[in-house]
């Protein structure tokens, strides 16, 4: 059965990144403009959603996040407690980056609005989190384009001729030689 379904606010946070997101098997592929250290369910408990893509990585599946902003200090203090996330999370940044997407072994997205954040993702109190939308599916052919996208920014297929590489970490240096 394809699935193809609007969903806004805390569905956002249930049915992308609770329900989905410890399901992957083979990659998880993250974008976002902003990141923060969000909170998530885990069995019983909240735990950092980075404690949720360490436990991916221990288990084998690749995880790529393209984002546009430098975390702040709490985020990288809770990232240097998964030494699994060190080696092992695959990360970008570039600051051209404003779509939000969680792509899930090639059979689910989201796409949407929000920013990996946990007033983004629906994951804060009702009076204090944003008003987002997005899509989720499993329908190929909205998802081939989705990865599409994603990959060609990740191998650097745009950077050529990108008119921000100035403020680019990964073109920095050569900029700056020129």
């Amino acid at each position: 059965m394809v699935i193809l379904q609007f969903i806004k606010n805390r569905q956002i946070y249930d049915k992308a990144i609770i329900d989905k997101v410890p399901e992957a098997n083979q990659f998880l592929w993250l974008s976002t403009a902003n990141i923060k250290n969000m909170y998530v369910e885990k069995y019983t408990r909240f735990v950092p959603f980075l404690e949720i893509i360490s436990d991916l990585i221990k288990d084998n599946v690749n995880v790529r996040l393209i984002h546009a902003q430098e975390p702040g200090p709490n985020f990288k203090e809770e990232f240097d407690k998964y030494p699994a996330l060190i080696n092992g999370l695959e990360r970008m940044l570039c600051k051209r980056i404003h779509f939000k997407t969680v792509i899930i072994d090639g059979e689910f997205i989201y796409l949407g609005s929000a920013n990996l954040t946990g007033a983004g993702m629906g994951a804060k109190n009702k009076d204090r989190r944003n008003f987002e939308n997005g899509i989720i599916t499993t329908k190929k052919a909205i998802i081939d384009q989705v990865i599409d996208q994603f990959d060609k920014i990740w191998m650097g297929k745009k950077c050529e001729n990108c008119d921000r590489k100035e403020y680019c970490s990964e073109y920095k240096d050569i900029y700056l030689e020129n």
